[in-house]
């Protein structure tokens, strides 16, 4: 499966949105072992923004930042303390733009299997890691409904371990499934990649 991975999102060019528009990183980080897993957060549920939504380790760009993928990585470190060093960055995927306006980069990596997490609880509740074989099951999807600029459209969602994972983030994991394993899974297209390439 990691190999295949690997091969497929090197040959991959991630569409870009070149709108001007305040940019934020995030980690897909696999784990390197024969059943990999993806590390998901849980937001702490007393923050203003997104509270108790499912996430990737990621966030707002620095302006120090050189580029999205040293944000992803600083953002992954000090959400989960995943020190940069410990993860093979293998791709980008497609860039999204969030209900906030920002433009969402998600950078692949690969981390070792064994790797300790801990959750920063200023910002998460929890860290946790699912099976991709979870998400690759279509008995375990199902349909959410949801809302973007004043639309209604249905997005994937999973329920796992009482996690609802729904939203951009399953978005963007469906969108890696396909892309990396080709999941095959039907995904509408997001409006931005119409109105913002």
């Amino acid at each position: 499966m990691l190999d295949s991975i690997k091969s497929r999102l090197k040959l991959y060019q991630p569409r870009q949105i070149n709108k001007k528009l305040p940019e934020a990183g995030v980690l897909i980080a696999i784990t390197e072992e024969p059943e990999p897993c993806v590390i998901l957060t849980k937001r702490a549920s007393r923050l203003s923004s997104h509270s108790g939504e499912i996430a990737f380790p990621g966030g707002k760009r620095d302006p120090t930042d050189r580029d999205i993928i040293f944000t992803a990585l600083r953002e992954a470190h000090e959400e989960v303390n995943l020190h940069p060093e410990q993860v093979n960055i293998i791709g980008q995927m497609d860039d999204a733009v969030s209900l906030h306006k920002l433009k969402v980069t998600p950078c692949v990596g690969l981390i070792p299997a064994a790797v300790k997490l801990t959750a920063n609880l200023g910002e998460l509740d929890c860290v946790f890691k699912v099976p991709l074989a979870f998400f690759m099951d279509a008995k375990n999807r199902c349909d959410h409904l949801a809302q973007y600029q004043e639309k209604a459209r249905y997005a994937p969602c999973y329920l796992y371990d009482g996690h609802l994972i729904w939203g951009l983030t399953s978005y963007m994991l469906m969108e890696f499934l396909n892309v990396a394993l080709e999941a095959d899974i039907a995904l509408h297209a997001r409006p931005e990649h119409d109105a913002f390439i």
